[in-house]
């Protein structure tokens, strides 16, 4: 393993203004966040609008994100340790946003909902892919003692800036009819264009400033580059086994992002299936980004002084009471805004200290192998609570207990991280 020079990445202290170079780094998330958020606020319920009057879309929606989950997991392992390889982790950073950006101006095509949900799979499985390789980016963008900083900004300006879209397409939505004499479903369509358009701008400045400064020396032959790459997942997979505190937070992380991207990703699925209207769940969930923008910066600043571990940890228990709340209260519109406004206050903030506490604790020189590994951990995770959700409704024909599941995941998270000892604490 050989890395390149770092001398050129930022020298500000922990708390220095962001770099240009964090910035363009951080901009990403503000592209890509828009179609998160269409996907949690928009997709669900025009999916829902496709099917028949007795579908059930939590179901549905349930097993189309699993499905987008279990293939970037089966995919990562290979393709994120050869992109570790000098110049690989741009290309296939760009392949998979070029696949999510065409999929998402596709899902304005069809009338009917399996092919849209095929197409929306589609679409999630490139954006899933690009964050993969994004997120290893932190490495190279910023020094260690500033990657709760920057991943903080990342998720807070993720969530803010995304709304800038999403308000023009809810103004679209809503107001087309009248307008342009177009049908709502129509507005909706064009919508999916209009994402696609804000992602494509907003990552224009991460791919033209990009420099892969850690990197995998390998030779040019695509055998002998195949070839290293397994023998460098094998002895990677090894030391992770020997670094007791970091397969636990790893275990734990598994289990509690599982819960998190679950609640995102079913929210508004599950708000549908309780009949709440959907003016109410698209303007509760854009509540939730403001929310979100400043507790994610204020979650970087507590974990500095408190520490990465412990506010990771606060906002588990958190969730369990969020979970808890959706299957025991969340009956009307109001509840609901209660919830949204509940997952904002975490939501950003755990998702932005486990990537930073993750590459604190990970050997530098290898960074880029083991990010991989992350990343395959987080994918993976999002099979688990969206199947068991989506089958525990199905069986039990109440989506309330299919809630209730999320709570085993979170249990076990914190178990985990209860026993897990912070490398981070001398």
């Amino acid at each position: 393993m050989s890395t390149a020079s770092i001398a050129s990445q930022p020298s500000n202290g922990a708390n220095g203004k962001l770099s240009a170079r964090e910035k363009k780094w951080i901009i990403y998330d503000v592209g890509n966040s828009a179609f998160v958020l269409l996907s949690t606020a928009v997709i669900p319920i025009y999916a829902k609008s496709l099917m028949p009057a007795d579908g059930n879309i939590v179901s549905a929606w349930g097993y189309a994100q699993t499905i987008a989950s279990l293939v970037i997991a089966l995919l990562m392992p290979l393709l994120g340790s050869i992109a570790d390889v000098q110049g690989m982790k741009i290309k296939f950073f760009l392949g998979f946003f070029g696949t999510g950006v065409v999929m998402c101006c596709a899902m304005a095509l069809p009338l009917t909902w399996l092919p849209f949900l095929i197409i929306y799979v589609l679409a999630t499985i490139g954006l899933n892919g690009s964050l993969t390789f994004y997120d290893s980016m932190l490495i190279d963008t910023t020094t260690n003692e500033r990657m709760d900083k920057v991943s903080s900004h990342g998720y807070g300006w993720g969530y803010v800036g995304s709304t800038v879209p999403f308000i023009v397409c809810i103004a679209l939505i809503f107001g087309g009819p009248a307008l342009f004499d177009w049908s709502t479903a129509a507005c909706t369509r064009a919508s999916f264009v209009i994402t696609a358009i804000w992602w494509v701008a907003f990552t224009i400045p991460l791919i033209t400033s990009y420099r892969q400064v850690h990197y995998r020396a390998t030779r040019d032959h695509a055998r002998e580059a195949i070839h290293g790459t397994f023998s460098e997942l094998g002895s990677t997979f090894g030391k992770i086994v020997k670094n007791k505190p970091l397969w636990m937070f790893m275990i734990a992380f598994f289990f509690y992002i599982d819960a998190v991207n679950t609640v995102i990703s079913m929210s508004t699925s599950y708000g549908t299936q309780l009949g709440i209207d959907s003016t109410q769940l698209v303007v509760a969930l854009l509540v939730t980004q403001f929310v979100a923008f400043p507790c994610a910066i204020l979650y970087g600043r507590l974990a500095g002084r408190f520490g990465c571990k412990p506010m990771i940890t606060a906002a588990v228990v958190a969730y369990m009471g969020i979970v808890f709340f959706a299957t025991f209260f969340l009956k009307s519109a109001v509840e609901f805004w209660i919830l949204a406004i509940l997952v904002g206050m975490f939501q950003g903030g755990i998702q932005a200290l486990s990537r930073s506490y993750y590459g604190k604790i990970i050997p530098k020189d290898h960074a880029n192998e083991y990010y991989g590994f992350y990343d395959i951990f987080g994918k993976t995770a999002s099979i688990l609570g969206t199947f068991l959700v989506a089958t525990t409704t199905s069986l039990t024909g109440n989506a309330s207990l299919g809630v209730l599941s999320i709570a085993i995941l979170l249990v076990v998270a914190l178990v985990f991280l209860t026993l897990q000892k912070d490398p981070t604490k001398a």
